[in-house]
């Protein structure tokens, strides 16, 4: 099965990016998803940002759609991956 590309949106002494590496860290030992991490404060990332949407750190995307920004929940990242990757 092919990986799920997850893109995390984060920014230093970001303590909810910190709690969305630790999620997305326990997701990959249970699917197959490869986690890219971009700087908001690089022009990629804001711009990454602004097209999708995310108004602040961590934002989270699944194969560049995004999935939630702020605080992340694990449930609620479990239940789309597995939903995404149910459908392939």
């Amino acid at each position: 099965m092919t990986a799920l590309e997850v893109t995390l949106l984060t920014q230093d002494a970001c303590g909810f990016c910190d709690d969305a590496k630790a999620i997305l860290d326990r997701l990959a030992d249970d699917h197959p998803i490869r986690v890219v991490e971009l700087d908001l404060g690089t022009d990629e990332g804001r711009q990454l940002a602004e097209r999708s949407g995310v108004l602040f750190p961590p934002g989270i995307l699944f194969d560049g759609d995004p999935i939630s920004y702020g605080r992340p929940s694990e449930r609620r990242l479990r239940k789309e991956l597995r939903r995404r990757l149910d459908g392939r």
